[in-house]
Order: structure tokens, then sequence, then C-alpha cells
């Protein structure tokens, strides 16, 4: 008897659905958050607090993800990437691509808010860039809140959408809520918790103060990310001991 076609095991990927595809999948989705996270940054030019960027950054992820997630997981974030391949959940060959695609898609989103945004409040916003450090006094409070938030953000990445044990269908929700509420209480540094967000209207404003907050403060928070999910709370196939 022939199988029909919801028993049909599923067909295996050929080398463009798993190498190239998730490139592109992530370039995309980068560039569609960076886009819209630098419009909502430039056009509100701080008339609602953090409030607009707040809800803007954190809603878009859904639909993102869920757009693209079943072709690339829907990363979007260098250190989201680092994390899951520390974890053991990500194929080696895989993370620099998927890193060099959503640097690329956020030079590529905050090009578009260039293209569309009013000038002058893309020049005064320096296009959406993270520009809230000003003094050196400012620093260790903006990178311990860096290392923080992303620490937090990371751990209900990989607790609802990456750990065996706890993996749940509102993974992008809860992702998505966790970046509202972070946006709306770190303000002593953005929060930013994924280095494409900062790079991309770095590169295309030119504007470099302070910018390496954005970069270290996050992969330190992946790091502890990492150490935690594999030595404390992840599940037997990523902890590296007492399983």
């Amino acid at each position: 008897m022939e199988m029909v076609d919801s028993e049909r095991p599923p067909a295996k990927k050929n080398w463009y659905e798993r190498y190239v595809l998730p490139f592109f999948a992530e370039l995309l989705g980068t560039a569609a958050f960076v886009f819209i996270g630098c419009m909502s940054v430039v056009e509100d030019s701080g008339k609602t607090g953090t409030m607009q960027p707040a809800l803007v950054h954190g809603l878009s992820i859904v639909p993102i993800v869920v757009s693209l997630e079943n072709i690339s997981g829907t990363h979007i974030n260098p250190v989201v990437s680092l994390a899951i391949w520390l974890i053991g959940k990500m194929e080696h060959i895989m993370v620099i691509p998927y890193i060099i695609a959503q640097l690329c898609g956020g030079i590529l989103g905050a090009a578009l808010t260039k293209a569309v945004a009013k000038s002058d409040n893309f020049n005064n916003s320096y296009g959406g860039a993270f520009e809230v450090i000003q003094r050196n006094e400012q620093i260790g409070a903006a990178l311990g809140n860096e290392i923080i938030m992303t620490t937090f953000l990371l751990l209900v990445v990989c607790m609802t959408a990456v750990n065996a044990e706890t993996k749940s269908n509102l993974a992008p929700v809860c992702v998505a809520l966790t970046v509202v509420i972070n946006v709306m209480v770190g303000s002593v540094s953005g929060p930013c918790m994924n280095p494409a967000r900062a790079f991309g209207p770095a590169v295309i404003t030119n504007y470099w103060l302070y910018h390496w907050v954005y970069w270290v403060g996050p992969v330190i928070g992946c790091l502890i990310c990492s150490i935690l999910m594999r030595f404390v709370i992840g599940g037997r196939e990523i902890r590296l001991f007492l399983k």
C-alpha cells in the first residue's frame, strides 16, 4: 500500500538548503530586524523614551522568527549563534557564515534606514546607532548592563528554543518579551545585546564611540550563558557532567 504524503519521511536537504539558504535567511532576517529597530529609534527621536524602541525591537522578532525559523533557526544575532555552537547545537562549519551573514544584514538594514528616513532625524540619532555612553565614567555600568542583559536573553533563547527538556512553541514570544523588558529597563547602555544591531548603523554613520562595549558585553554574556548551560541547567544532551 502506498504511503500518503503526511506519512512520508521528510526529504533530505540538499547542499543549497543546508548551507546556502540558511546564510541568506540570516542575512535577510537580520536586515529586517536592524532596519525596523533603527527606524524605531530614528523616527521616534526620544519622544516616547524607551517605550517605542522596546516594543518595536521585541515585537519584530516574532514574525521574523516564525517566517525563517525552519530555514536557519533565525538567530539574527552573532552571540546567539556563538552560544548555540558552544553548547553543541550547531554545526561547526556554519558558525562563521552565520556571523558574516548577520553582520552584513546589519549593514544592509542600517543602509535601508538611511535610504528612507528623514535625513535630519537620521543624522541626529546617528542612524539608530548606540550613542548612550558619552563619558568614561559610564563605561563600567554600561558594560555590566550589556553582560547581564545578554546573559538573560541568551538563557531564554537556549532554554525555550534549544534545550530539549524545556523547549517550547512559545519560544519566539518569550524571546520577544525578554527583548522588550531588557530595552525598557536597561537604559544605561541601550541595551544592545546584539553586535550586529550595533555594527550596522555604526558602519553607515561612521560612529564608533565606545562601540566596543556592544561587542565585549554580549560576548561575555554569551560565555556566561554557555557555562551555565553546559555545567548547571542544560539538559542531558547539553550538560557535560552529572548526566
